[in-house]
């Protein structure tokens, strides 16, 4: 089909839209993905943007497009261990954002991590400026992080075309498909190498949508709602967490209600500046670790864990630093 053909099949309104299969949604992605210069005409690109707003996305379509995504990755050298992928697109602008704080926290359980993400919302402070002021900068390549390392990913060094979607949405003024990619795939998924995907969602009927698209994919994550769309537990309730396998559920927790009896600490301002300063004195012992974190450090721990023992049954479970979540 050509993807004009494909459009005519999504854009004929909520009703009357028709799901593309797995192979139909990975072909369509790929040719959006290939760049505007022998790829799709904007106008296309725009057209595509539009109806799948419009229609909404299956798991099958969504499964489609993260095989578009990895076939188009940078290949690597096989990690030592499964990865802890933490996407970070939404920054903070209510409370600060932890996502570093979580990253590094779990490099201190000896993972390695990679971080990837992006915002062109200037009224946000991002996990990537925090982690500037920590003395992390992004890579200029893809590469497997080493067990206790952090790795920082832009989406335009992953796959340029990937984060010409992503900017779409300036021009466009909705969000579209590639805005839901980016919080699940697996940027080492073109060698075919597990990583333990930290997927967020901002809205709980996303999180049904997201569990039956790794169902689908047969993929790895820790689904949870995150705090303003960052893949962290927000630091004042424990929200619902689901711990996905093979793309079958193995655990879930269960979200916190009623009134928040004492808030945790927190930083005394959103800035990038007071939250690495914040971060800082957490990972020193300086300052408490909010609760929910610590729930979430030892979901992740566990989870890779078990990832670790069903791709590698020979290989030992990497060590875990003593007193981490005190």
């Amino acid at each position: 089909m050509s993807i004009q053909q494909y459009l005519k099949e999504i854009g004929r309104g909520k009703d009357g839209a028709r799901p593309l299969s797995r192979p139909q949604a990975a072909e369509l992605m790929g040719w959006l993905l290939d760049g505007q210069a022998e790829g799709p005409h904007p106008l296309q690109v725009g057209a595509f943007c539009l109806a799948m707003r419009i229609k909404g996305e299956t798991a099958a379509e969504m499964a489609g497009f993260m095989d578009a995504v990895h076939a188009r990755l940078p290949l690597t050298e096989a990690p030592a261990s499964p990865v802890v992928v933490l996407p970070s697109y939404n920054g903070a602008r209510r409370l600060p954002v932890l996502t570093p704080l979580l990253a590094l926290l779990l490099v201190r359980e000896g993972l390695p991590v990679l971080l990837h993400g992006a915002t062109t919302e200037t009224s946000r402070t991002t996990a990537t400026q925090v982690l500037a002021h920590l003395g992390h900068s992004p890579e200029s390549r893809l590469r497997a992080p080493a067990p206790g390392e952090l790795l920082l990913m832009d989406p335009r060094q992953l796959l340029p075309g990937l984060a010409d979607l992503l900017d779409a949405r300036a021009t466009i003024g909705l969000r579209n498909p590639a805005h839901s990619l980016v919080k699940h795939f697996n940027p080492l998924g073109r060698g075919g190498f597990a990583s333990l995907v930290v997927g967020c969602y901002t809205h709980p009927e996303y999180a049904l949508s997201m569990t039956a698209t790794h169902a689908e994919a047969g993929g790895h994550a820790l689904l949870l709602r995150g705090m303003e769309g960052e893949p962290v537990a927000d630091p004042r309730r424990q929200p619902a967490m689901r711990a996905i396998l093979h793309g079958q559920t193995v655990q879930e927790w269960t979200a916190e209600s009623g009134t928040i009896p004492t808030l945790p600490e927190l930083p005394p301002h959103l800035d990038a500046a007071a939250t690495a300063a914040f971060t800082r004195e957490v990972l020193q012992g300086q300052r408490p670790l909010p609760a929910t974190l610590a729930t979430q450090v030892q979901a992740i721990v566990a989870l890779h864990r078990q990832l670790q023992t069903a791709c590698h049954p020979a290989s030992p479970a990497l060590p875990v630093t003593p007193g981490a979540h005190a």
